[in-house]
C-alpha cells in the first residue's frame, strides 16, 4: 500500500496510451469470441523497463513468501484498454445474459464455454508486467454474480498468455508464478473461508494451494477503480504439482460432470479433463480406479480389493482429505457436487492423489442438501462410492476416525482456528467494510462482522459434533 501514488501514475500512463491508441484503431479480420487475443490497435513496440529476473523471469522459483503472505492485504492494478474492457463484457453478455438481468431464474446459462482472454498490465508494489491474459472466471459464481449486477467478479491471470504476439514477454512470470486466480469471495461475507480452508488442509498435511488477500483496483478507461478484497490463489497446474510433488510429468485431471461421482458405468473421458499431458488421449488409470472401486470382491474378500484399489489411489490422502473436509464441512465438492477436485497420478507412486480445490463454500453448513454427515448418514453410496464403499470397510473407517481426531488435534483445533479468525478479520475489515454498492456482496459493513461472528460458533459446533462422533 506504500506505493500506490506510483502505481496509480503508471497506471494513468497507460490510460493515456490507450487513448491515444484507440483513436486510431485497427480491427483484424480474425476478430472472434474464442480468438481473444486480437490486436485492436498496434501496442506491440514497447520496452519491459521492470523486468527482472526475481520478479518477472522463468528462471525465478516460486516466491510464496511475496505473493502470498499470510498476515498481509496487498494490492494489484489491473488496467485494461475500454475497447478491450467492452470485449469482455459484450462476451459476458453473450455467454450469461444482460448484466444484473436475474434471467433464467437462478441467472444460471448451461454455457459450457471459459469467457474470453484479453492483453492487460498487473502493476504490483510500483512494477509493471506487461500484456498480461485477463479474463473473468468461475462457474456458478461467476453467472449468479453477473446475473445479480456485482462486477466484483473473479478474474484468471496467466502472465504469458500473449508471448506470441508479444515477444517482449516470452516466459513472463509474477515471481515465478506463470498463472493465478483472484476469486471474489462469492457467496462468504466474511471473505476468509477460502484463504482459511487452504490453510486448514496445509495443516493437516495434504496438498493443496496456497492462498492470500488483495484488494484490487481496475481501470478500464476512467481511473483506477476498487473492485473489493479477492483471495489470490494458486493454479494446481502451475505450481502445486511443481513444488509439492517431486515430479510434475504425470497427468492432472480436473473432473466436472457425472463422471466425477465414481459411480458406476459414469466413465466418460469428457468429464475427466486433462491439465497436463492433453495430448495423451490414454485414461487408463482413472478407468482402472472405476474398476477397482467397483470389484465384485470388495465384500467378500476386503483385503485383496483394498490391496488393488491402493494400487491405484492413494487412499490415505484422500481419507485423509475426507476426515478434513467433513470437519470442517465444505458442501460444494465431493459427496454432494461433481467437481471441485484435481486428481493427480504422482509419477513417483504411479497412484492418484487428491487435491482440493475451490473451498469458498467450506466452513458453513451449505446450501440446498447441506453438507455431508460427519458419519456420512446422509450419502447414498451408490451416488458416492468413493466415500459408501471406503466407509463401509472397516479399515478404512478407523483410518478416517483417526484422521478426526488428528483433525480436531492440529489442523482445526478450536484456540488455533479462533485465533486465525481474529488476526485474520482485523486485517481484512477495513477493506472488506469500505466495499462500494455494485462491487461488493456486503449489504451493510455489519454484515462482515456478523458472519466472522459465525465462523467462531461454527468451529465449536464442530467440534462437539466431532467429538461426539467418536465417542459413539
Amino acid at each position: 500500500m506504500k506505493k500506490v501514488s506510483i502505481i496509480c501514475l503508471l497506471a494513468l500512463q497507460m490510460v493515456v496510451m490507450y487513448s491515444c491508441a484507440d483513436d486510431d484503431t485497427t480491427i483484424t479480420d480474425e476478430t472472434t469470441t474464442e480468438e481473444s487475443d486480437v490486436v485492436e490497435f498496434d501496442d506491440t513496440d514497447f520496452e519491459t523497463t521492470d523486468w527482472t529476473e526475481e520478479t518477472h523471469s522463468k528462471d525465478a522459483d516460486p516466491n510464496f513468501d511475496e505473493v502470498f503472505e499470510d498476515e498481509a492485504v496487498k494490492r494489484l492494478d489491473i488496467v485494461i484498454s475500454e475497447t478491450r474492457w467492452n470485449s469482455m463484457l459484450t462476451d459476458m453478455t453473450t455467454l450469461y445474459g444482460t448484466f444484473g438481468s436475474h434471467s433464467g431464474g437462478n441467472g444460471l446459462s448451461d454455457s459450457d464455454e471459459d469467457p474470453i482472454f484479453v492483453p492487460g498490465e498487473v502493476f504490483y508494489e510500483g512494477k509493471e508486467w506487461y500484456r498480461v491474459g485477463i479474463r473473468f472466471k468461475g462457474n456458478s459464481s461467476l453467472q449468479s454474480s453477473w446475473s445479480s449486477g456485482i462486477l466484483k467478479l473473479s478474474f484468471k491471470l496467466d502472465f504469458d498468455e500473449y508471448e506470441k504476439e508479444y515477444p517482449q514477454i516470452d516466459n513472463q512470470r509474477f515471481y515465478g508464478f506463470k498463472k493465478l486466480s483472484l476469486k471474489n469471495n462469492y457467496n462468504d461475507k466474511s471473505m476468509l473461508r477460502e484463504k482459511v480452508a487452504a490453510d486448514v488442509f496445509r495443516d493437516a498435511g495434504l496438498a493443496v494451494s496456497h492462498t492470500a488477500f488483495y484488494t484490487v483496483y481496475v481501470d478500464h478507461g476512467d481511473g483506477p477503480e476498487y473492485f473489493g478484497v479477492y483471495t489470490m490463489v494458486e493454479e494446481v497446474d502451475d505450481t502445486v504439482i511443481d513444488t509439492q510433488f517431486s515430479d510434475n510429468d504425470g497427468n492432472l485431471y480436473k473432473p466436472d460432470g457425472d463422471g466425477a461421482s465414481f459411480a458406476s458405468g459414469t466413465f466418460s473421458e469428457d468429464v475427466f479433463v486433462k491439465k497436463t499431458n492433453e495430448d495423451d488421449a490414454d485414461f487408463t488409470d482413472i478407468q482402472d480406479l472405476f474398476t477397482a472401486l467397483h470389484a465384485a470382491n470388495r465384500t467378500t474378500d476386503p483385503e485383496a480389493w483394498r490391496s488393488e484399489l491402493e494400487s491405484i489411489l492413494d487412499t490415505d490422502t484422500f481419507l485423509k482429505y475426507l476426515a478434513v473436509n467433513t470437519v470442517i464441512q465444505n458442501w460444494d465438492t465431493y459427496g454432494r457436487m461433481t467437481h471441485n477436485y484435481f486428481l493427480y497420478n504422482n509419477p513417483d507412486t504411479e497412484r492418484l492423489s487428491w487435491i482440493p480445490w475451490d473451498n469458498n463454500e467450506a466452513l458453513q453448513r451449505g446450501n440446498g442438501q447441506g453438507a455431508v454427515s460427519i458419519d456420512f448418514s446422509n450419502v447414498s453410496s451408490s451416488e458416492w462410492p468413493l466415500i459408501g464403499y471406503l466407509y463401509a470397510d472397516e479399515t478404512y473407517k478407523a483410518q478416517y476416525d483417526t484422521y478426526v481426531q488428528e483433525t480436531l488435534d492440529t489442523a482445526f483445533n478450536t484456540s488455533t482456528i479462533q485465533a486465525k479468525y481474529a488476526v485474520y478479520s482485523a486485517l481484512v475489515e477495513p477493506y472488506a467494510t469500505t466495499e462500494v454498492s455494485g462491487y461488493s456482496f456486503l449489504n451493510s459493513s455489519y454484515d462482515f462482522q456478523t458472519a466472522v461472528n459465525e465462523l467462531y460458533n461454527h468451529v465449536s459446533e464442530r467440534t462437539s459434533t466431532a467429538v461426539s462422533y467418536l465417542n459413539n
